[in-house]
């Protein structure tokens, strides 16, 4: 999974937490009161048609109240910080404000990696400036893990391993990651799903996991029993999916088998090319030639 979907999915998943983090200079009054709609890709596109810049993902943010108007976020991820455009940023930010007619529209590009970047565009001419336009940065890289270790904000506490830290406290940032997961999300699907985040851009390698077991041995055997239980439950499913496949596929193959037998009975031999193409048919196809077999005086006819 690219880092694009894994941060789409991330927002998604806690807008709330997403805006306090990631946009915190404009998050002051967002709390779980605002009713926080995810913008499909697929509406912009049919809206926006061929002008259509495909980023994250835009977060509509409504109060209850009408204490504000509503407000737009648009976030953009940017795994490495050269490929970022401050023009398509702007360029989408207008086609948002166009479309939902507001001018309450704020830009924010997360960036997991350290570069250069433009940080502002001003278009004008000689004698005036006719267009500003800026964003928030989150720099996940500028940030000190050892500010957000004990934070209650889950998305914080996820990003921890995408923060600055030494290499010798790489094993205390995936184990203060983890700890915000389970602590911070009751749900055990996604506790597997962001389990997956942290272990993505932790990088640990034997000997850190190994160390994490030392340090942490409670913790590691929790995980350690957790992500057992959560790959018997996969692999329990997975079986009885197979089952049900396969029941599937034999009762598929018995009806073509059938259907081959009572054709053979009426017609004679079949020809290989027909039988491969009874054998491959699906259960309705198979049901509705079978019905055919009395009323119709060739195997062509029967198979239409």
């Amino acid at each position: 999974m690219s880092h694009d979907q894994n941060f789409k999915n991330l927002i998604v998943d806690y807008p709330v937490e997403s805006v306090r983090f990631f946009a915190a200079d404009e998050a002051m009054e967002v709390d779980h009161r605002v009713r926080i709609i995810p913008i499909r890709q697929e509406q912009l596109k049919a809206r926006l048609g061929e002008r259509f810049r495909e980023l994250d993902v835009p977060l509509l943010l409504e109060w209850p109240d009408d204490r504000r108007a509503a407000i737009l976020f648009a976030f953009e991820e940017e795994s490495e910080t050269s490929r970022f455009s401050l023009h398509r940023l702007a360029h989408y930010c207008l086609d948002l404000a166009e479309l939902f007619k507001t001018e309450r529209v704020v830009p924010v590009a997360i960036f997991l990696r350290q570069g250069e970047r433009r940080e502002s565009l001003t278009l004008g001419g000689d004698r005036c400036d006719f267009l500003t336009f800026r964003y928030l940065a989150c720099a996940l890289k500028h940030l000190n893990w050892n500010d957000w270790r004990d934070s209650d904000n889950i998305v914080a506490r996820l990003n921890l391993p995408n923060m600055a830290h030494r290499a010798d406290e790489r094993v205390d940032v995936y184990a203060l990651a983890l700890r915000g997961l389970m602590q911070l999300e009751p749900d055990p699907e996604k506790q597997v799903k962001y389990l997956d985040f942290v272990e993505i851009y932790s990088h640990l390698n034997d000997d850190e996991r190994a160390r994490y077991a030392h340090d942490y041995p409670e913790e590691a055997s929790t995980m350690q029993s957790y992500s057992a239980r959560i790959r018997e439950e996969g692999e329990q499913a997975g079986q009885k999916i197979g089952q049900q496949i396969g029941q599937q596929m034999g009762i598929q193959i018995g009806e073509a088998n059938v259907l081959l037998f009572q054709l053979e009975q009426k017609f004679g031999k079949i020809p290989d090319a027909l039988r491969r193409r009874i054998q491959q048919a699906d259960p309705d196809t198979l049901l509705r030639w079978s019905g055919r077999i009395l009323t119709e005086d060739t195997i062509d006819s029967v198979l239409q």
